[in-house]
């Protein structure tokens, strides 16, 4: 199996596990209440596959390929980090800008975890891919 392909299984099963944890339990009351009136009555999988799918295609790219060069996972962490504040916060910043009932202080938090999750889900990718590649 080739590094990258490694390297996107390791970070999948980070992110998509911990996300799930995330929106499912940790945070579920938190965006239920804060966002409730916006959720759509029904899960849509297909577009949700896609992000999954993309944005993982993107933590590879942008976040782990520096830290393969490099040869050490954690150099993936600060370009994780900078991805996931850069996405999350396009999604966030822009739904403040053009939604009349956003809830600006889920931004902060929706956010912060972006970060920390993109920033995981790179090292671990990185991780697996130079342990096992």
């Amino acid at each position: 199996m080739s590094r990258f392909a490694l390297a996107y299984a390791g970070a999948a099963i980070v992110f998509v596990i911990a996300d799930f944890v995330w929106l499912g339990v940790v945070a579920k009351d938190l965006y239920r209440s804060q966002m409730g009136h916006l959720l759509a009555a029904d899960f849509r999988m297909g577009p949700a596959a896609i992000f999954y799918l993309m944005y993982l295609a993107g933590i590879v790219y942008f976040a782990v390929t520096p830290a393969l060069a490099s040869g050490r996972w954690h150099d993936a962490i600060i370009p994780g980090a900078v991805l996931g504040l850069l996405a999350y916060g396009t999604y966030d910043f822009t739904n403040w800008a053009v939604m009349r009932d956003w809830p600006v202080g889920l931004t902060f938090v929706d956010l912060a975890w972006g970060v920390v999750l993109t920033a995981s889900a790179a090292a671990a990718g990185a991780a697996v891919a130079l342990r096992f590649g």
